[in-house]
């Protein structure tokens, strides 16, 4: 069994992660930006095996004794905002300076292997319509029209290869590039990723822009980031992490209304044309960051995953089911 530090413990997938790697009798260890995390993720958990270190993405503090010792750092923190931030380095600036931090304290301390968790941003955005499907060859090009989160998730990936590549040593570097992250809730504090889907099932949407995305389950998100982890070739890979073909939002919504029931009555199934999504981000900086997007057919493949470490995700659906059952079961909704 290795040691492992899963980076921002109490984040989606990093969670789902630490459960794997304990349930499979690893050494854990994960930071948090303050105790205060440290109590909330204990409590979550329940399992005292877990080592806990403070340290923020923005600070030096804390990452040396962190990763002292480690065999792996899954290097999973990075800033995720409901809203737009009020300038673009609020998400940058912390998510390239944070990557490259990790990466040098895992350097330093003579980590064997840092697995990062980028994002299909640093891959499907900035480009003409394409008609064949994104792959881990395709990279985003932040000069376009593309959001600050987009930017941040390509510009850190950028600066982790580049680091690998000149100032890394015998590191290692293996990314994976998730889409749309569902599946299970752990908690009332739930991820941003699974927000469309509340909203959905709330009634907070009036009707389903043109957006077409791909699906992903956290816990087969979870389980890549660890065949990544040691598999040899893994190393020096990036991984497009989908469950399969993109969906259309509108397609969502009739999973949600098929496999949900009663609880799904509020779930709009009316797909909106392009002009009201145009006059409703006059309105609404979410519908504003959408807009680049609206209209663009896409698509994205699994196949390197299954391919090189023998990765099999769930479906689509089952993501989709997974979240809107772990919100009845909690009682979030309204």
């Amino acid at each position: 069994m290795s040691t492992v530090l899963v980076t921002g413990g109490s984040g989606f997938i990093a969670t789902h992660t630490l459960v794997q790697l304990l349930a499979a009798g690893h050494q854990v260890r994960t930071t948090v930006r303050s105790s205060a995390r440290e109590n909330e993720l204990r409590s979550l958990l329940k399992d005292d095996r877990l080592s806990f270190f403070v340290a923020d993405l923005e600070a030096d503090e804390g990452w040396k004794s962190a990763v002292a010792g480690c065999d792996y750092v899954l290097h999973t923190a990075s800033p995720l905002p409901r809203g737009a931030p009020r300038h673009e380095d609020e998400l940058i600036v912390p998510a390239r300076e944070g990557a490259l931090r990790v990466l040098r304290a895992a350097r330093d301390a003579g980590v064997k292997r840092v697995v990062l968790t980028s994002s299909f941003a640093a891959i499907g955005y900035g480009h003409e319509p394409m008609s064949t499907p994104f792959n881990e060859e395709n990279w985003t090009d932040p000069t376009h029209d593309v959001s600050a989160y987009v930017k941040s998730k390509t510009l850190a990936e950028r600066a982790a290869w580049s680091f690998i590549a000149t100032e890394g040593g015998s590191l290692e570097l293996s990314v994976i590039n998730p889409v749309l992250v569902l599946g299970p809730a752990l908690s009332a504090d739930y991820s941003t990723s699974l927000y469309v889907i509340r909203r959905m099932l709330d009634g907070g949407m009036p009707g389903c822009p043109k957006l077409y995305f791909g699906i992903v389950d956290v816990r087969d998100v979870a389980d890549l980031h660890i065949r990544c982890m040691a598999h040899p070739a893994a190393n020096g890979e990036r991984f497009l992490a989908t469950a399969g073909d993109f969906l259309a939002l509108v397609d969502v919504a009739k999973v949600l209304k098929t496999r949900m029931g009663p609880v799904a009555h509020k779930v709009p199934t009316r797909q909106l044309p392009d002009w009201v999504v145009r006059v409703g981000s006059l309105m609404s900086a979410q519908l504003r960051q959408m807009l680049p997007e609206v209209g663009k057919v896409k698509n994205g493949t699994n196949e390197k995953a299954r391919r090189l470490v023998g990765w099999t995700p769930r479906s689509s659906e089952e993501a989709i089911v997974a979240t809107a059952e772990s919100f009845v079961r909690l009682g979030l909704l309204r």
